[in-house]
C-alpha cells in the first residue's frame, strides 16, 4: 500500500495535488483530523489491498488537532504502517498573490495581515517540512506542471493515468446547441435525407440514411478531417489535465446527417483505442403528422 500525506503551505498548490493523485487512483480524503490517521490507516490496510494508494491532506486548517500529527506519524511507524509526506511550498510573494487574487482569508491570519500568517504557517510547519519525502515548490508551476511533478513521483511503473473519456454527441439545431458542449460541428452543408420520401422516416443508425449521407465525397472528406483534428486535440487535452470531452456534431433536427457522422467518429476513435461514448440527444424529437418519427 502507498499511503502518502500532502501537507504544505495554504495556498501553495494542495488541492491540485489531491487532483492529480485522484486522477492516478488514489482515494484521498481532504482535512482529516490528525488524531484520526491511525484509525484510518488500519482500517485501509484491513481492506487486504482493495484500497491500496491513499492520500491524506493534512494541514493547519485542523486547529489544534494538527498538533496530534506527530503523534500519529510515530504511531504509524511504531506500528510498521510506512508512509511518505509530500510537501508543498511556495514564496511569500506568490503566496500573497494568489491570496489577493482569490481574495480568501488566510486561516491564521483571518483578520490580520496575510503575511503574518505566512510567517506563522511556515513557522508551524517546519518539523513536517524536515521529515518530507518529497518537497515541491510550486512558485513558478503552472496546474499542468505542477500535475506533471506529482505525476511523476507517484505513478507507479507502467501504470497509465485516468484516460480522457470522449462523448460523441449528435443533435439538432432547432432544440439548442448541447449545452455542455467542448467542440461543435456543424453538418448542415451535407445534403438532407429529409426531403427524400423514402428515406425521411429512417435514422442516421439505419442503413438507408447512412449510406446515402456517406456517399457523398465531402462527407467522406469531412470525416477524415475530423478524425484528424481530434486525434492532434486528444493527446493536448490529455496533457492540459482534461478528462472528458464532448464532441457535439449537428444536423437541422439530429435525425439524419448527424448521427450518421457521429455513429462513423464514434467508431473510427473507439477502433483508435479511446474510451468513447455516443449519444443521439435529438434523433426521436421530429414527429410527422401521421405520428411517425423523423
Amino acid at each position: 500500500m502507498r499511503f502518502v500525506i500532502v501537507t504544505g503551505l495554504s495556498g501553495a498548490g494542495k488541492t491540485q495535488a489531491v487532483r492529480s493523485l485522484e486522477d492516478l487512483g488514489y482515494f484521498c480524503v481532504d482535512n482529516l483530523p490528525p488524531t484520526l490517521i491511525p484509525k484510518f490507516a488500519e482500517a485501509c490496510f484491513e481492506t487486504k489491498g482493495k484500497i491500496d494508494k491513499i492520500a491524506l491532506v493534512i494541514d493547519i486548517r485542523g486547529g489544534k488537532f494538527f498538533d496530534d500529527l506527530f503523534v500519529s506519524l510515530d504511531y504509524l511507524k511504531n506500528n510498521g504502517y510506512e508512509y511518505e509526506i509530500l510537501f508543498l511550498d511556495a514564496s511569500d510573494e506568490v503566496l500573497i498573490k494568489r491570496y489577493k487574487e482569490s481574495r480568501r482569508k488566510h486561516p491564521l491570519a483571518p483578520e490580520g495581515r496575510i503575511l503574518n500568517g505566512i510567517s506563522l504557517e511556515r513557522k508551524k510547519l517546519e518539523e513536517i517540512r524536515d521529515r518530507a519525502n518529497d518537497i515541491i515548490d510550486t512558485s513558478k508551476l503552472a496546474t499542468r506542471e505542477l500535475k506533471e511533478k506529482i505525476t511523476s513521483i507517484y505513478r507507479e511503473e507502467g501504470q497509465v493515468e485516468t484516460e480522457l473519456i470522449i462523448t460523441v454527441l449528435s443533435f439538432g439545431f432547432k432544440y439548442g446547441i448541447p449545452v455542455d458542449s467542448d467542440l461543435v460541428f456543424d453538418v448542415r452543408f451535407l445534403p438532407n435525407p429529409f426531403y427524400i420520401p423514402e428515406l425521411k422516416h429512417y435514422s442516421g443508425n439505419e442503413a438507408p440514411v447512412s449510406d446515402y449521407v456517406k456517399s457523398f465525397p465531402q462527407t467522406n472528406a469531412f470525416i477524415d478531417k475530423l478524425e484528424d483534428m481530434l486525434k492532434f486535440l486528444i493527446p493536448h487535452y490529455l496533457k492540459e489535465g482534461k478528462r472528458q470531452l464532448i464532441v457535439a456534431i449537428g444536423c437541422t433536427g439530429g435525425r439524419h446527417r448527424s448521427v450518421t457522422i457521429a455513429n462513423e467518429i464514434y467508431k473510427r476513435l473507439k477502433d483508435d483505442g479511446n474510451i468513447v461514448n455516443i449519444d443521439h440527444r435529438d434523433i426521436n424529437e421530429d414527429v410527422n403528422k401521421g405520428g411517425k418519427k423523423l
